[in-house]
């Protein structure tokens, strides 16, 4: 099956552009928010994040204790290796198994990681999406969305790739400006994936 990967910096609207690609009927793996979910449910990576971390990695009910390992990894590159070398891994196991239940008719599918290139998931994908906003664009966003202040959005933002690194990696663009159509950008690619599924499948 031919696998799209999509990503974009926190503020981009990646989130937005896969909804219009799911209103197409396009299948969509959502990365981060599967990561969340399988930090509670994969036994091998809870018990990797407690043996790395400690027991206090979770609460007594199961729940994983957010504050504590934010403030191990937060500003700690090493420590955050640490648990992204557990993490990643477990989330491509969760996506073979999405995989697996997608209809075997379905064009192609979509993998939405704010970490794709820097997790290496791009390489289990054919090709990429990179969805991009102006700075100011993404800071009103994530402002607005988070209740939070512009310096602690730049903090996030200085950790994470640059859309200039990531523009070399990638292989189409989505320019989620306000100003041009995402609409219209979606359904042109919608259109060239659609063609190249129809070849491979020849």
């Amino acid at each position: 099956m031919y696998k799209v990967g999509i990503t974009g910096g926190i503020g981009s609207g990646k989130t937005t552009v896969c909804k219009v690609f799911e209103v197409l009927g396009i299948p969509v793996f959502y990365a981060d928010i599967e990561a969340k979910n399988i930090m509670v449910k994969d036994l091998l990576l809870i018990e990797g994040v407690k043996s790395t971390f400690g027991k206090e990695s979770y609460f007594e009910n199961g729940k994983l204790n957010n504050k504590y390992i934010a403030g191990i990894v937060f500003n700690n590159e090493a420590e955050l290796a640490k648990l992204n070398a557990l993490v990643h891994p477990a989330v491509f196991r969760a996506f073979d198994t999405w995989e697996t239940q997608i209809n075997s008719n379905t064009p192609y599918i979509l993998k939405e990681a704010a970490l794709l290139f820097e997790s290496g998931s791009y390489k289990m994908c054919n090709t990429s999406i990179l969805v991009t906003a102006p700075l100011n664009t993404k800071l009103k966003r994530v402002m607005q969305r988070d209740n939070v202040a512009a310096e602690q959005v730049k903090a996030i933002m200085d950790k994470q790739m640059s859309d200039q690194d990531k523009s070399k990696m990638a292989n189409y663009f989505i320019n989620n400006d306000e100003e041009h159509s995402v609409i219209e950008q979606v359904l042109a690619l919608h259109k060239q994936f659609l063609e190249v599924a129809a070849n491979l499948q020849i």
